[in-house]
């Protein structure tokens, strides 16, 4: 599995969402009971990515791919944002009807809950980018709180997702007993201080070098009538 198959699958997980028509069909369920089915089929195609992810066992490619995820990630969860804004959706109120509406309660509920897996399992990967970053940060206290509200997450496998994601990012304070559940029985996910270090070294270096080729084309051009002078 490698960096040209994950990058474009992660990245469609962020905008798609599941086909509502055979679920709306069952009308004893309510807009929300009906969403909830759709989000565990999301949460597993999620699972499928991260796990590809994972098994890549290449930090220098898991650093490029989470680069261009999160800006990806946080550019839905910020449009999202803007058009349950615009409409005054409550998250504990009713399911949204519109369609519009819809995608983007659905992009909050789902991204919110990937971007908490994604800092789980590459905390120090996250970190580097997310703490940086205010705009993100305060993106997502919008989106945990938003999904802390809509019921979604209050039982099953993905309750505590939202508080793990919470503590580990310095959003909430952490409980006596905080633990990340994947720092010790993963420990493949946590790269020893040097690796880590190595990694974000070359990184920044071909940036470095993308940026001053980006420069080089920049450069000053002489114009027409000066070099006919």
């Amino acid at each position: 599995m490698d960096f040209l198959f994950i990058c474009p699958v992660l990245l469609a997980l962020l905008l798609s969402r599941g086909s509502f028509a055979d679920l709306e069909r069952q009308r004893v369920d309510s807009g929300l009971e009906i969403y909830k089915k759709l989000f565990e089929v999301k949460r597993k195609d999620q699972m499928n990515a991260l796990k590809n992810l994972i098994e890549l066992n290449d930090i220098n490619q898991q650093y490029k791919i989470i680069d261009i995820m999160l800006k990806g990630l946080f550019k839905v969860l910020e449009d999202s944002r803007a058009v349950l804004i615009a409409a005054d959706v409550p998250p504990d109120g009713p399911f949204p009807r519109d369609e519009k509406i819809k995608d983007a309660y659905s992009h909050v509920v789902e991204n919110t809950a990937f971007f908490g897996d994604v800092v789980l399992r590459f905390p120090k990967i996250v970190h580097h980018y997310f703490d940086r970053n205010s705009n993100w940060n305060s993106l997502i206290r919008w989106g945990i709180g938003f999904c802390n509200l809509t019921g979604v997450f209050e039982q099953g496998p993905h309750s505590q997702v939202l508080g793990l994601m919470a503590q580990e990012l310095g959003i909430s304070e952490k409980s006596p007993d905080y633990r990340n559940p994947f720092k010790t029985d993963h420990s493949e996910f946590f790269p020893s201080a040097d690796t880590f270090q190595k990694a974000l070294r070359e990184e920044e270096k071909r940036r470095k070098k993308e940026e001053k080729r980006k420069e080089i084309r920049k450069g000053p051009r002489i114009s027409r009538s000066q070099s006919e002078l």
